[in-house]
């Protein structure tokens, strides 16, 4: 028995070890918190960090030689735009992809033979997507060519001459208004003020752009009834119009036109003052239209210069609406205000040109979706837009790129109240802003 009870007891003691030994039957619960994981933001997961990819708008400046002073300004108006690009965030593409511009220039002396080296090395050597052309007709034609051989799109501003889009390129697009429209307003603008004067002296300086406004100019002249009593060219460079202004005096004209860029043209405004040349009208190309003609002083007091644009331009959203056309970038006060407050001065139509230059090939590319040539050039060969600038809009015919929907307006230095310079819009009448010196009194 004490054996038995024995027995029974270990066998109890087993039977109780093994029940704890044996896993229990599961009660129904819910399964146990895995350990936290890493998981996407809901947020990042619906906007992914945007592919960024930069490319190089390439170009030469004048940084030395004759075209300083337009070029300086052309190069400010790009970098401004820049800037703002930049505080935008770049150029966003339709597929999230933002595109950061970088700007690689060079000096290219005033130099036609430093342009197409320099050109050939930013596409080579640095792999420029996009181009801009330099300052002047000559330099943006000398340019055009090697941009055109190696099928880069090349926007030219600062670049008026007819004659580069007559060649047959197909990447070259104009921002300015074609020379051959160049001074035809001010001929309009003496026909309407004087239907007495009959006159008209033309002297120029003898290089691309300026040849090929007045030989222009000088058939739209005569086609208004006006004689051309005097129509020679100088050479670059001239210091002295002595021998010019004689010749002018002996013709007699009612009104001088002509010019080529800031140097000659501010010596030759100046000249013509310092002579007292009894003249009703001076027109000059390009040097009336750069801040520094007020260096002149009462030289520069009724002188009159095309331009592509002026602060006083009433470009605005409200005006593209009435055109029927699409309004891009800022308006003319935004870019103004911005333009001062960066270099202390207000723009003239070169910086504005700059800036133009750099918003429509921002614009195309946006229109484009893509930053592949054949897409960029298909959007800017449709373009037809209203900018702080004006209008926008290439031929697409056999001046391929040339610009057909940008109009000049045409500013007279004239002294405001307090007799400081100022530069008005006088002509089309409906931006004129001051009423116009006529006759010049001196």
């Amino acid at each position: 028995m004490g054996r038995w009870i024995k027995r029974s007891g270990i066998l109890i003691i087993l039977a109780l070890l093994a029940a704890c030994a044996a896993p229990a039957t599961p009660t129904p619960t819910a399964p146990p918190a895995a350990s936290p994981q890493p998981q996407p933001s809901p947020t990042l997961a619906a906007s992914p960090t945007p592919a960024v990819k930069t490319i190089v708008l390439g170009f030469t400046a004048s940084q030395t030689g004759k075209l300083t002073k337009e070029s300086k300004e052309q190069v400010q108006g790009l970098q401004l735009w820049l800037e703002a690009l930049k505080q935008a965030g770049g150029i966003r593409l339709p597929d999230g992809t933002v595109i950061q511009v970088e700007l690689k220039f060079y000096d290219d002396e005033s130099t036609k033979e430093r342009v197409q080296q320099l050109y050939v090395k930013l596409i080579n050597e640095d792999k420029a997507d996009f181009l801009i052309s330099p300052y002047s007709s000559g330099l943006a034609d000398a340019a055009a060519v090697i941009a055109e051989q190696y099928g880069k799109i090349m926007i030219t501003t600062g670049a008026a001459s007819d004659s580069t889009y007559e060649k047959g390129y197909q990447h070259i697009f104009q921002i300015y208004t074609p020379a051959s429209r160049y001074l035809t307003g001010a001929i309009d603008f003496l026909k309407k003020k004087d239907p007495n004067a009959k006159r008209i002296a033309i002297v120029y300086e003898n290089e691309k752009f300026s040849t090929d406004v007045v030989n222009a100019a000088k058939p739209y002249a005569e086609g208004q009834g006006f004689e051309v009593v005097l129509f020679e060219g100088y050479e670059t460079g001239t210091t002295d119009f002595g021998p010019f202004i004689n010749k002018i005096m002996a013709a007699n004209p009612d009104a001088i036109i002509g010019g080529g860029h800031f140097q000659d043209g501010s010596t030759l405004a100046k000249q013509l003052f310092e002579k007292k040349v009894p003249v009703k009208m001076i027109a000059l190309l390009v040097a009336p239209a750069v801040p520094e003609f007020a260096q002149l002083g009462e030289a520069a007091v009724g002188v009159i210069g095309p331009s592509q644009w002026e602060p006083g331009a009433k470009y605005s959203p409200d005006s593209a609406k009435a055109a029927g056309l699409p309004w891009y970038g800022p308006t003319v006060e935004e870019f103004v205000n911005a333009y001062k407050a960066k270099y202390g001065y207000e723009p003239g139509y070169h910086a504005a040109g700059g800036y133009a230059a750099g918003l429509v090939l921002q614009k195309a590319i946006e229109d484009a979706g893509s930053i592949e040539t054949g897409k960029v050039k298909a959007a800017l060969e449709n373009m037809d837009i209203l900018t702080f600038y004006g209008r926008i809009k290439f031929d697409t015919g056999k001046a391929h790129g040339k610009q057909i929907g940008h109009e000049m307006v045409y500013l007279q230095w004239q002294k405001d109240a307090s007799g400081n310079l100022i530069r008005p819009i006088i002509w089309p009448e409906a931006a004129q802003a001051a009423e116009p010196i006529y006759p010049l009194s001196r």
